[in-house]
């Protein structure tokens, strides 16, 4: 099965990074975060990856020509300005009709794939996302008067489930996507929920993407704890 990552986007918000380099090849302790995701995937026996590169697309390019020479990775720029839902789309050829893994090049996830893959053929899917809680960034306080009626120190049990990537995907995707403009979290997902075809598996172990310079920091600590390798 192939793996696609999306890692075209212009990663504005960590633009201290980002006016230089695409968002993907941003360095957690010294290796570039999609490489962390490779070598992930890779752990479950996965070696065929598609990179659907976009912004600074060379950058990816020329890195992965000397680099994990011994997985088969194709690096496809599927356009600067194109969305989520369009970057698959324009892999349909190299897809080739079959059941592909997809995740975005910006976040870390400690997901059992084999398990993931084994509901989403189980329950007969078009789509099967991995669901997280997304990590508690506030405290919660009520106050009554002048007084604080209750506190409680924030924990990610108190967030709502939210789409953590991590996704399996039948081929039928493609017919929900029209065209580069297609935002693949809008209309195609939201259109396949309705069929009753999009499943999620609940991850309740660890999640974090890296939109912001403190989300950087929060993955690094993290590694240095082993929670992600």
């Amino acid at each position: 099965m192939k793996v696609v990552i999306l890692a075209g986007g212009l990663g504005s918000r960590l633009s201290e990074y980002t006016k230089i380099l695409p968002k993907p090849m941003v360095k957690i302790l010294k290796v570039p975060i999609i490489v962390r995701i490779i070598k992930y995937y890779n752990k479950f026996g996965y070696n065929d990856f598609i990179i659907a590169s976009g912004y600074k697309s060379k950058i990816i390019e020329n890195y992965f020509k000397k680099n994990l020479r011994s997985l088969k990775i194709k690096v496809i720029n599927t356009g600067k300005k194109t969305m989520t839902g369009g970057r698959i789309k324009r892999l349909e050829k190299v897809l080739n009709e079959k059941r592909f893994l997809l995740t975005y090049g910006d976040g870390l996830c400690n997901v059992d794939i084999k398990k993931l893959v084994k509901l989403h053929i189980k329950n007969k899917n078009i789509v099967t996302l991995t669901a997280v809680r997304p990590p508690a960034r506030f405290g919660g306080i009520k106050i009554s008067g002048p007084k604080v009626k209750y506190f409680k120190e924030k924990s990610s049990l108190d967030e709502g489930w939210i789409n953590g990537g991590f996704f399996v995907m039948e081929p039928e995707i493609i017919k929900f996507i029209k065209n580069d403009s297609t935002i693949l979290e809008r209309y195609p997902l939201e259109k396949i929920c309705k069929l009753k075809k999009l499943g999620a598996y609940k991850h309740y172990k660890s999640w974090q993407c890296m939109d912001t310079v403190r989300d950087k920091k929060n993955l690094e600590l993290l590694i240095k704890k082993n929670i992600f390798s």
